[in-house]
């Protein structure tokens, strides 16, 4: 079992930056992809940013690439989001996620979810 907490969420504005932290307990992030996720308000749920379990690939979604940076620190068992340049439509809960054999964008094959943190974007 893996237990996610997120932080790092708050207001900020438009052009501003933000930096999530997940922070795993429970078993070692080592062996884990990890993934970013953002739920806007009667939005589904969407893939935001990966990474592999070793940092060695990442993924992002169209929307964010050059503005977002996704990165781990496996002895800290830590996962982060860099988020630069930040725009409303980046306005949303974000949530980090655990999936156990590959980087993957697909929401549904992630194992382990966090609570989310809030992101909220002003014009």
């Amino acid at each position: 079992q893996v237990e996610l907490v997120e932080s790092g969420g708050g207001l900020v504005q438009a052009g501003g930056s933000l930096r999530l932290s997940c922070a795993a307990s429970g078993r070692t992030l080592s062996s884990f992809a990890m993934g970013w996720f953002r739920q806007a308000p009667e939005k589904e749920r969407e893939f935001v940013a990966g990474i592999s379990w070793n940092g060695g690939r990442t993924k992002y979604a169209d929307p964010v690439k050059g503005r977002f940076s996704i990165s781990r620190d496996n002895a800290k068992n830590t996962v982060y989001l860099q988020m630069n340049s930040l725009k409303p439509e980046d306005t949303a809960v974000y949530y980090c996620a655990a999936e156990e054999y590959e980087l993957t964008t697909r929401t549904s094959a992630y194992d382990y979810w966090g609570q989310g943190t809030r992101v909220t974007v002003s014009s």
